[in-house]
């Protein structure tokens, strides 16, 4: 059974950091193309960032660009989000995925069909 766990989220001012981790259990986690989303209450869940299973390719939304970083460590079976110069738009909570199914061409990473696990989500709040 594939559970993905998020940890790290909390309370920051405007202009900090926090670095969101993602633990997977159950899958063969270094095979998977990993994602993290946000969702503010109300909204539709948005996506943040993308890295394939080797860690070779990333992928940023416009709004994450220069300002957050994921990266992942396939020995510890772990998913990360570092995030810098946090603002208050950036509170939400935060949500990995996971695809477990082959690459196609012409994927859309952005698309919440693309993945098949996701994780129970982790608070953040930037206050200004």
């Amino acid at each position: 059974q594939v559970q993905l766990v998020e940890s790290g989220g909390g309370l920051v001012q405007g202009g900090g950091s926090l670095r969101l981790s993602c633990a997977a259990s159950g899958c063969s986690f270094s095979t998977y193309h990993m994602a993290w989303f946000r969702q503010v209450t109300g909204k539709e869940r948005e996506f943040v960032a993308r890295i394939s299973w080797s860690g070779g390719t990333t992928y940023y939304a416009d709004s994450a660009k220069g300002r957050f970083t994921i990266s992942r460590d396939n020995a510890k079976n772990t998913l990360y989000l570092q995030m810098t110069s946090l603002k208050p738009e950036d509170t939400a909570v935060y949500y990995c995925a996971a695809r477990s199914r082959p690459l196609m061409i012409g994927i859309t990473w952005s698309r919440l069909d693309v993945y098949d696990y996701w994780g129970q989500g982790t608070q953040v709040t930037v206050s200004s």
